[in-house]
């Protein structure tokens, strides 16, 4: 795990992953997401850990790096994505998520979300989505959950203009499931995360498989298709020279 980007916090039963990249408003490299994702299949294994929370600080993150993106030419094209790799066990991962979303939440800061079990946000966060900005195509799992949770309307909105979401919006149209004001965000998250700890852990365990059940084969069919697509994207001239313009600025 990158001990600098990505860290664990203990409370008791509630396990916190919390990213540690301020000066990027916690841009993901590669070795931020394999951090993430051995971090949740620790815990997964560990039965001390009956929560997790995913956090930042005054950002949750600003995505994926984009020195990483204009870096995959370099790279072979079958190579497994770390990204990916980190959706596919977050996907997996039995216990329940909550999300303690501030400041910045872009790209796959906003579509990981969509498998958190609960979502805390900022009133004042900024959700976006700007895949067609960068010439790319949503990923996680996206182009199936979104519609699915904000209505179809919405979801094509916001996917093709990558405009900005509030967290306020986020509450209202259901991407988040509590707005509040910035500084009550964790607070409430960890409140929230007892009150799950101190429920039968089989019980949550179940109910959360059951909740996902219907739409898991086609979730996983989604997701298959967007990580054939991004690559396919991210290798484009016209994605390697929006990477190019806004490395040189």
């Amino acid at each position: 795990m990158s001990e600098q980007h990505v860290l664990t916090e203990r409370d008791g039963a509630i396990l916190t992953i919390r990213l540690n990249r301020p000066d990027k408003k916690n841009a993901l490299t590669r070795a931020m997401y394999n951090g993430m994702a051995e971090a949740l299949s620790q815990a997964a294994i560990d039965e001390s850990v009956r929560v997790v929370i995913l956090a930042g600080g005054t950002d949750f993150t600003a995505g994926n790096d984009i020195k990483d993106f204009a870096a995959v030419g370099d790279r072979p094209a079958t190579e497994p994505g770390a990204a990916f790799s980190f959706l596919e066990t977050i996907l997996d991962f039995e216990k329940p998520v909550i999300a303690a979303v501030r400041g910045y939440a872009v790209g796959i800061g906003t579509t990981m979300l969509l498998h958190a079990d609960v979502v805390v946000a900022s009133e004042t966060a900024r959700l976006q989505m700007p895949f067609t900005k960068l010439a790319l195509v949503p990923e996680a799992g996206s182009s199936v959950l979104l519609p699915a949770r904000v209505g179809p309307a919405r979801a094509n909105w916001w996917f093709l203009s990558g405009a900005p979401i509030s967290g306020a919006e986020a509450a209202q149209a259901g991407l988040a499931s509590r707005a509040v004001p910035d500084n009550e965000v964790e607070p409430v998250a960890l409140e929230m995360a007892k009150q799950l700890a101190a429920l039968p852990p089989g019980s949550v365990a179940e109910t959360k498989r059951l909740v996902k059940a219907p739409h898991r084969a086609m979730v996983k069919e989604a997701m298959a298709a967007e990580r054939v697509a991004f690559a396919e994207r991210l290798r484009t001239s016209e994605a390697q020279e929006i990477f190019a313009a806004f490395l040189k600025k």
